[in-house]
């Protein structure tokens, strides 16, 4: 805001304090970060580097180089209105609850509750999911760059390959990650905006390093082939019969809308932010753009570079970015760009761990959850919520001894989320429908779509109900028994508990 512009940092400071306060929340996280740090930590979490890179196999299985030439952009700006919709509710309602927070004051209890438990699973499985993948990688990426077979054995494991084994090089990347989430938000905030130049230029050293070094280059028609493998299509003939192209294309976007999740972190960010009302609205959405962009010109050169053209073959490997890139460039430039990689898979965790810590701290501090008292809790020299980050750090482990499968996880992330993004979008459209209680106009939002909140609201909606459907659809369904079986869940919980107690 023009005014804000003026005033001392100490004036802004207080401004946001008093924000809070008419929220119904005292300042009790250190207020440190900036606008480009809150908007590092969605970026991060985003992770071009992470989520493009680990499930672009998935989407070349089912699709071939359409899922990246017309899917990325395709879902990128499907996404762009659901996070131009949330960004809006942010900068009305700075809190570190966001989502559920928002949902409270456009509709209620019971969907503030309903909107904590779903980000709340979202965001621990969103962080298995990350690390997990991460670990994976790790392991096949060292295997690869020192020449060992993939199931090369390890002690007390078997092989490389065993799950168990995963889990436990997961653990190990997760560890430097709380202690340091449990240090401070500077240290959080620094990593973040670090990671925003690492990603970046991890994405120009791709990009350059397969245009002009590149030992294979396919042609323009190839970029825009639809090319399913046949393992895809027998896949999905054996579930459905037939394997119809739409079905298959849109299974392939499980690929970009998983890595398009967690940029609600500006949000649960907005305690620790500085100007919260618009750099946490703006976090949203440039995080989103910006991924779109790096992301696409990524996307595009790797599938332009593919192997002698080859979808099955790259497809098929385990780690089917490192196959394009260890083909196309001498091995020294290749392990650097793996190495790469999997620091922004680690960076990208590191994120992901603050924003779950922050969202539970914050819907505990309302006594919405069992053990409210203790993962409220708020202490060290930079005053973290150090027992909700280390206790969802502890179930984002204990959630992939449950889901032994990548594509599980991640889809159960995805779903969760989105649909808590949808519940206030919703609730938001819903009011302004009606003309009763609150919704977003340039009054009560700085960051506002003015006349065009309508239109974007609707678009996000229809997306949020299709994706949902869609990655519970088989053979995803697993998730859908297990999104069944937590709806019961909350379902008893809130009945025979929860509506009773929780006020907030």
């Amino acid at each position: 805001m023009p005014v804000k512009a003026n005033k001392s940092r100490e004036q802004i400071l207080l401004d946001d304090v008093a924000d809070l306060e008419r929220l119904g929340y005292s300042q009790q996280l250190f207020r440190q970060m900036g606008g480009f740090s809150n908007f590092a930590v969605s970026f991060s979490i985003i992770s071009i580097l992470t989520g493009a890179v680990l499930l672009y196999g998935y989407g070349l299985k089912f699709a071939g180089p359409v899922v990246n030439s017309v899917g990325w952009p395709l879902v990128s700006l499907l996404t762009l209105a659901v996070a131009m919709s949330m960004a809006e509710i942010a900068s009305a309602y700075p809190t570190a609850g966001g989502l559920y927070f928002w949902a409270f004051r456009l509709g209620g209890r019971g969907w503030a509750w309903l909107t904590a438990w779903l980000n709340m699973i979202g965001q621990v499985t969103i962080t298995a999911g990350i690390n997990v993948a991460a670990a994976i990688y790790c392991i096949g990426a060292t295997t690869r760059i020192l020449g060992l077979p993939p199931d090369v054995a390890v002690p007390f494991f078997g092989s490389a390959t065993n799950w168990y084994f995963q889990l436990f090089v997961m653990v190990l990347l997760l560890l430097p990650q709380i202690a340091v989430n449990l240090w401070g938000i500077r240290l959080t905030a620094r990593l973040s905006d670090i990671s925003v130049w690492w990603h970046i230029g991890g994405v120009a050293v791709i990009v350059i390093a397969l245009a002009f070094f590149g030992q294979h280059h396919n042609s323009a028609e190839f970029l825009f082939s639809f090319a399913p493998t046949p393992a895809a299509v027998s896949e999905v003939t054996t579930l459905y019969g037939a394997a119809p192209v739409m079905l298959l294309f849109v299974l392939s976007l499980l690929q970009a809308q998983w890595t398009y999740t967690g940029y609600d972190a500006s949000a649960h960010m907005a305690e620790e932010t500085v100007m919260a009302r618009l750099n946490s609205a703006w976090g949203i959405v440039l995080s989103v753009g910006v991924s779109a962009i790096a992301g696409y010109l990524m996307l595009m050169v790797l599938t332009w570079c593919i192997p002698n053209g080859d979808v099955a073959a790259t497809a098929a490997d385990p780690y089917p970015v490192l196959q394009i890139v260890s083909g196309n460039l001498a091995p020294l430039l290749a392990n650097t760009i793996a190495v790469i990689i999997g620091v922004a898979m680690w960076l990208c965790g590191v994120a992901s761990v603050t924003s779950m810590g922050r969202m539970w701290y914050a819907f505990a501090r309302d006594d919405g959850m069992p053990g409210s008292r203790f993962l409220k809790q708020v202490g060290g020299k930079h005053q973290t919520p150090f027992a909700a980050i280390i206790v969802t750090s502890v179930l984002s482990v204990l959630i992939c001894v449950y889901a032994a499968a990548f594509v599980v996880v991640t889809s159960i992330s995805t779903i969760c989320l989105y649909l808590a993004y949808g519940i206030p979008i919703y609730l938001n459209a819903r009011n302004r429908r009606r003309g009763r209680g609150e919704w977003m106009t340039r009054e009560i939002a700085p960051w506002s779509l003015g006349r065009w909140s309508r239109s974007v609201n609707l678009i996000a909606m229809v997306w949020i109900v299709i994706i949902s459907v869609v990655f519970m659809l088989p053979p995803n369904q697993l998730v859908a028994w297990t999104m069944g079986g937590v709806g019961v869940l909350l379902g008893v919980y809130w009945v025979g508990s929860a509506r009773a107690r929780f006020r907030t």
